[in-house]
């Protein structure tokens, strides 16, 4: 399964909990305000960089840099797709769960 994360961690608690919902061989795809989370340092950088030593996480890359954050800034482990990534992403899952 893909988990798609749309929100901030500042501003929801989605993206802990699709990680604590997580099976084996699942996604974790942040989108739009989520990507903020995917950024070193910050408060969702220890989760993520946990998550990412047992499951695939992505973030989409031209939602970063319309927030003005570089694929540099990006936790260690966590890959960057542009669209086309995406599309890829959802056609190799047999389904997608949308944390809202």
């Amino acid at each position: 399964m893909l988990h798609t994360v749309n929100k901030s961690p500042f501003a929801s608690p989605t993206l802990g909990q699709c990680l604590a919902h997580l099976t084996k061989g699942a996604a974790v795809l942040l989108i739009e305000d989520a990507v903020v989370g995917a950024t070193a340092g910050g408060t969702a950088a220890a989760a993520l960089a946990e998550c990412a030593k047992t499951h695939a996480v992505y973030v989409l890359g031209p939602d970063l840099m319309a927030r003005g954050i570089s694929e540099g800034q990006v936790v260690k482990g966590v890959q960057t797709v542009d669209y086309a990534g995406f599309v890829k992403l959802v056609t190799e899952h047999d389904a997608v769960q949308s944390w809202l």
